[in-house]
């Protein structure tokens, strides 16, 4: 594969509207490589990798505006990373009908697209009814909030690691429903904190089955590292709703196309 300024510019444009909205990049940048052509196991592979490593400095960020929870990260890794590392066995197993694989990640992908659509149009609502009957009694019983936060993360580490989406949208609305009483930064922070291991995890494990392109995921960092600089700078100055509207209107018609 020789050098292509398309997938440069679709790392930009994917890592502006990533620091401009916090809309999860693989949502984004799956469908577009679909749109390249890139068959999709080695989208996904590349994807989750990718995403590994855009978001590892958020991390850094997060954790030095004490932004997240580790507790609530263990408690979701508990879940996610062996749902990856069983799903990743499950695509294993079955690797020598290619066909039959792609077939079941084009679905998958259409409906996780389905569900974060509605998941971005929907998530001021979303947060503001989990805020409203949020118990005290429920999150006092942190035995019953710590297993639904570790099932929560056998999800989406199945999903993420079948679609390399639903770390990002999906995961946070999920922990809105769980932790309405934490701050959003927190919820983020804690959902960036999640996402690195459990995309590194699924990405690696891809790469072992040949589902990985070096040089496409260098060409898509070139773009969106100074692409995710310039939208968190600009992050608040952009008609934020319009543009979130906009996204999850398209990647419902893209999820739509795909599942049927």
């Amino acid at each position: 594969m020789n050098f292509e300024i398309g997938f440069v510019v679709a790392g930009l444009v994917v890592g502006f509207i990533v620091g401009l909205t916090g809309v999860g990049g693989g949502s984004l940048m799956t469908p577009i490589l679909l749109w390249f052509g890139i068959p999709p196991t080695t989208a996904v592979g590349t994807d989750l990798l990718y995403a590994a490593f855009t978001k590892t400095g958020g991390i850094f960020v997060h954790h030095k505006k004490k932004n997240i929870d580790w507790a609530i990260t263990g408690w979701l890794s508990l879940g996610s990373i062996p749902a990856a590392l069983i799903t990743l066995w499950i695509l294993h197993s079955i690797e020598s009908d290619i066909s039959g694989i792609n077939s079941i990640i084009k679905h998958s992908l259409g409906w996780a697209l389905l569900f974060t659509s509605i998941a971005i149009i929907f998530k001021k609502r979303l947060l503001a009814f989990s805020q409203k009957h949020a118990g005290d009694k429920f999150h006092s019983e942190s035995r019953t909030q710590n297993l639904l936060t570790v099932a929560i993360g056998v999800v989406l580490g199945a999903t993420v690691t079948l679609t390399s989406i639903g770390a990002g949208a999906l995961g946070t609305v999920t922990l809105f429903f769980l932790y309405p009483l934490l701050p959003t930064p927190r919820l983020v922070g804690t959902e960036i904190a999640h996402a690195v291991p459990l995309t590194l995890v699924a990405g690696l494990g891809h790469a072992t089955m040949g589902n990985l392109n070096l040089e496409l995921l260098g060409q898509l960092l070139m773009g969106s590292l100074p692409g995710i600089y310039v939208g968190s700078t600009l992050s608040g100055k952009v008609p934020d709703l319009f543009l979130r509207n906009a996204i999850a209107i398209m990647l419902f018609f893209v999820g739509y196309k795909l599942v049927f």
